[in-house]
């Protein structure tokens, strides 16, 4: 009897497992996809995206948004403007609008690649949580009705960010939150999922050079200790929260000891093994940094937990991808760098064909394939299971600022007008 019993729990064990990796491998329920890592190892995706054997279908969009969609069972979600109205949109798997749900206003975005609706949705498969430069946070449920909604600008103040809001809400196994990093009081918040009651509201100041205060990253939500814990990175620290009452629980600091001014925090970590991958900097003006950081141990850890430090190599915006236990950087001119995480030292560099044009969305690897679009509407695919390889130069014919989405062998771009379904080898 006791053989038996033992044998069903593994059995159930199994396919509990087996029915995990299935459900992750077919959803990206969040910006950097399942793993928050901007990678999916399997499948068989496209190697050129333009052509009528390419482009399975693409759909229009109602108005500017940068916001990177999510899939969740064979639902596309994303965020945009609806008649001046902040939006949350789902598309059917053959690109056709299911539903849309308005808020308030729209908030447009400053910056030429920016939007009121940067902040990507996120989903538990229960409900899809959205966030707008606007202030509002709302919950919304498969069907389109929205479940709550609050304005964290009104509750909360205006952000004083020098462009647009960019950090996504994050969710826990029962609360959504939400940070805000700039000059003023910064904060964490969680909200309930259900009720939308907060739950709990932390401070998180530091002092800092100008602009070095404002943060435009996501958190993270990781295991530390063996519990469900909340990295966050910005205003110079990399820091470790409690998700039941924000408390920090673990510091990292030096990160600009020459105290640098004009040094925001917009890529955000990346995550291998035990070692969080830092893109600091100003890359964009040929003053690059990036550090590796262990997420070792607890309270203060800065004298203790920095592992290695690069001034030659980084990025300014796009956050870099973890795949198969190495680190991908898509530099903010197109240079492309494979790392290894656990020192630091560079195992490859390559770079895609020079132009005037910047790279603002975070790239994606799929199958072996890296995705990475340029501000300009191009987007570029290469072979890096080994070193890297150019495959295609793909003129989308708009600008692309959020990442591409891989799923079940398909791969979505979200253009400023359309949004494309992608298939083929």
């Amino acid at each position: 009897m006791q053989k038996h019993v033992i044998h069903s729990f593994v059995v159930l064990s199994i396919l509990a497992l087996s029915s995990a990796v299935a459900l992750a491998e077919s959803n990206w329920p969040r910006w950097r996809g399942p793993l928050d890592n901007g990678s999916r190892e399997g499948g068989d995706y496209p190697s050129r995206l333009t052509g009528e054997n390419n482009v399975l279908w693409k759909s229009p969009l109602p108005g500017k948004g940068c916001s990177t969609p999510i899939v969740w069972e064979k639902q596309i979600f994303l965020t945009a403007p609806i008649e001046g109205k902040d939006s949350l949109l789902a598309f059917d798997w053959d690109g056709e609008p299911l539903w849309d749900a308005r808020f308030g206003d729209e908030n447009p975005g400053k910056h030429r690649n920016g939007s009121g609706s940067n902040a990507s949705p996120v989903t538990d498969g229960d409900g899809v949580f959205v966030y707008f430069k606007s202030g509002t946070l709302a919950a919304v449920n498969l069907d389109g009705s929205i479940r709550w909604q609050t304005n964290l600008v009104k509750r909360f103040g205006k952000d004083t960010l020098f462009w647009d809001h960019g950090t996504s809400p994050i969710l826990t196994k029962n609360s959504v939150l939400m940070a805000r990093m700039h000059h003023g009081e910064s904060w964490l918040a969680a909200f309930d999922k259900r009720t939308g009651e907060m739950q709990w509201k932390q401070t998180r100041n530091f002092t800092t050079p100008v602009e070095g205060d404002h943060g435009y990253t996501t958190p993270l939500v990781i295991q530390h200790q063996g519990k469900e814990s909340l990295l966050v990175w910005g205003a110079e620290h990399l820091t470790i929260h409690n998700t039941t009452d924000g408390k920090a629980i673990w510091t990292c600091g030096d990160f600009n000891p020459d105290k640098n001014k004009l040094w925001p925090a917009i890529s955000t970590p990346v995550i291998a093994g035990d070692m969080a991958v830092i893109a600091f900097g100003r890359n964009d003006r040929g003053i690059p940094r990036l550090h590796g950081v262990k997420l070792t141990g607890a309270g203060e850890v800065t004298a203790t937990n920095h592992a290695w430090k690069r001034t030659d190599v980084g990025t300014f915006v796009p956050t870099p991808i973890e795949y198969k236990g190495r680190v991908y950087l898509v530099r903010d001119r197109g240079e492309v760098v494979c790392l290894d995480p656990a020192t630091g030292n560079t195992i490859w560099a390559n770079a895609f064909p020079k132009n005037r044009a910047k790279y603002y969305a975070s790239p994606t690897i799929a199958g072996g394939k890296l995705y990475a679009p340029r501000e300009d509407g191009v987007v570029f695919v290469a072979d890096i299971e080994k070193k890297f390889k150019l495959l295609s130069e793909n003129e989308m014919g708009e600008p692309v600022i959020a990442s591409p989405v891989p799923v079940a062998n398909r791969l979505f771009i979200r253009g400023e007008e359309h949004l494309y379904c992608i298939t083929g080898g």
